[in-house]
């Protein structure tokens, strides 16, 4: 079977050249002009690897890599016209895999991508989960959709990202430095009534009571824990 490498790029002249030399060495391409959608395609279409420009029209880069990495170990590879050297540590310690500058070599390219593939396929078996479900409460991490017993809960991106922190945990105590610092960074780490007001919203939004929780259970002067049934 052909490997499959899923191409996130604006540029429309970019994506024609790259389909016409990735399909002529034997690979399957698939395209995604937004940020957005290059998330969502990574779900669906479950790529061996993905070249990411960081101009994109609705996000940068940098935030597909991060939002990939939520729940993926996908090869990245950066494809960009930014140069400084700023820019790059930023994109390898959001998780890309490498880096290439535009305008590239085609043979570089390639040859950096068999090095990724190589690494993925000579690596332990990874399995990608995109959706956390427990009991009738459904989260997408490639789209940030929230689900409860089938009716969709409109989250804001940080009420999103502290119940995605949660429900990875699920089973475990996490502290409330823990939360405040994954979520706000190191500065907001001692505001703790902070945590509690967004603890509260998600929770009636879930219609989990405190008293009797359904899926947040508060461990006091500790953290929380989201239960797993």
């Amino acid at each position: 079977m052909s490997q499959r490498i899923l191409v996130v790029d604006d540029e429309p002249q970019i994506r024609r050249f790259l389909k016409i030399a990735l399909e002529a060495h034997g690979f399957e391409v698939v395209e995604a002009v937004r940020g957005e959608d290059g998330v969502a395609k990574t779900a669906t279409t479950q790529p061996d690897l993905v070249v990411l420009d960081l101009g994109l029209p609705d996000f940068d880069g940098k935030m597909v890599v991060q939002r990939i990495r939520e729940w993926s170990q996908v090869p990245i590879l950066i494809l960009s016209v930014r140069q400084a050297e700023l820019e790059k540590v930023a994109a390898l310690d959001a998780g890309a895999n490498d880096y290439v500058v535009k305008p590239f070599g085609i043979a570089e390219l390639l040859a950096r991508m068999r090095v990724l593939l190589r690494t993925r396929d000579g690596a332990a078996p990874v399995t990608d989960v995109s959706e956390l479900r427990f009991g009738g409460l459904e989260l997408n991490l490639a789209t940030h959709e929230v689900t409860l017993d089938g009716e969709p809960i409109r989250l804001t991106r940080k009420e999103f990202e502290l119940l995605r922190y949660l429900a990875a945990n699920a089973g475990r105590i996490v502290t409330h430095n823990r939360l405040l610092t994954e979520i706000w960074g190191p500065a907001h780490g001692n505001d703790l009534q902070y945590l509690r007001v967004f603890i509260g919203r998600i929770r009636a939004k879930l219609k989990d009571d405190p008293a009797d929780p359904r899926f947040i259970l508060n461990e006091p002067g500790v953290g929380y824990r989201f239960l797993e049934s």
